[in-house]
């Protein structure tokens, strides 16, 4: 059967009309006059149900994925032939479920390209995509199954930057950045209590307002983040300042759809670590504040039970690194357990 276009539709009408206006046609005359009008109405529907069927028949040969799975051919990839066989079959399940009007398709291609137009080395508007969808979410569940008592993953997030600066034991990495002055430690540990010696560990946050060094504007170079190594004992201590939380960005596609669902954009206050060690899995994660407003609401679905810690508050006065601090800061206090390479 051929396709028409909707162009060749617009042209010739109606594919049924046409056909019950043929059918009544090629009747003889003195057939057709002679119909009563219920047998007209039945005999009316009777062509309507086979043009629906015809019509449905050649969609369906046009368009399920079997066809569409019958072209791809990786045979020298089992991995990438089950995904893309997976997506295609879930594609068409999705747009066959809810109908998809070609209008709406359209649509979504323009969403999906202004995502694309929103990224940049600084930000990765799919990122923020993938973690409102809850998609970098369940990625990272779903591959870093641990057993009890190693440290939680979470997502990514847009703002990582690579080589970022490396750091001296104990250095202030906040560059001038608005905030709480804050003093980190903890220690990374395998899952048997062993010391794990000179993990990398690369970290990374938001400042006293809320934004990262890679969304302020006329902030020049990076603050807010480093790489630093823990020692032989697996020790590590760095200063900086306490980020509060923010809203993801929202001036760009994500932002929309976020609106669009009726949604908040807020993130609670944390910070970022990847750690690194060999024998060890890699380990991404966040350190939430227990105070913060925001952790039964964060808008990429992030927060863990356990990775929520007490940011201690502090009056003026000596500073974990022996300094007199002449403001409030607080300190926080966080082992790391990395689970072992299997």
């Amino acid at each position: 059967m051929q396709i028409v276009s909707p162009v060749q539709q617009k042209r010739t009408g109606n594919a049924v009309e046409v056909c019950l206006r043929c059918a009544a046609e090629s009747m003889p005359r003195e057939r057709n006059a002679g119909l009563r009008r219920d047998d007209a109405v039945i005999f009316r529907r009777g062509i309507q149900q086979r043009a629906d069927q015809q019509a449905e028949d050649c969609f369906q040969k046009n368009t399920q994925h079997g066809e569409v799975l019958s072209k791809i051919s990786i045979p020298t990839d089992d991995r990438m032939h089950k995904i893309f066989t997976g997506l295609i079959e879930h594609l068409h399940s999705f747009a066959r479920e809810v109908q998809l009007t070609e209008q709406e398709w359209e649509q979504g291609i323009e969403f999906l390209t202004q995502v694309g137009k929103h990224c940049s080395p600084e930000r990765q508007e799919f990122i923020l995509l993938s973690d409102v969808l809850g998609l970098s979410s369940l990625v990272i569940a779903q591959n870093n199954r641990k057993p009890i008592g190693c440290t939680e993953s979470t997502v990514f997030g847009p703002f990582h930057v690579a080589e970022a600066p490396q750091l001296a034991p104990g250095e202030d990495f906040s560059q001038g950045a608005p905030g709480t002055p804050w003093f980190v430690k903890g220690k990374v540990t395998g899952l048997g209590g062993e010391i794990i010696a000179n993990a990398t560990i690369d970290i990374w946050h938001a400042d006293g307002d809320g934004q990262y060094d890679v969304q302020a504007l006329g902030i020049h170079g990076l603050r807010c983040r480093g790489v630093l190594k823990a020692d032989s004992q697996g020790d590590f201590f760095f200063r900086t300042v306490v980020p509060e939380a923010y809203e993801i960005p929202r001036d760009g596609p994500v932002g929309s759809l976020l609106a669009a669902q009726g949604r908040g954009a807020w993130r609670p206050a944390h910070l970022h670590f990847m750690i690194n060690a060999e024998g060890y899995q890699r380990l991404i994660t966040h350190i939430f504040n227990k105070d913060d407003d925001h952790l039964n609401s964060d808008s990429v679905f992030g927060v863990r039970t356990s990775l929520i810690a007490d940011w201690v508050k502090h009056e003026p006065g000596i500073a974990p690194d022996g300094t007199i601090c002449p403001q409030p800061f607080c300190t926080l206090d966080f082992n790391f357990v990395l689970n072992p390479v299997s």
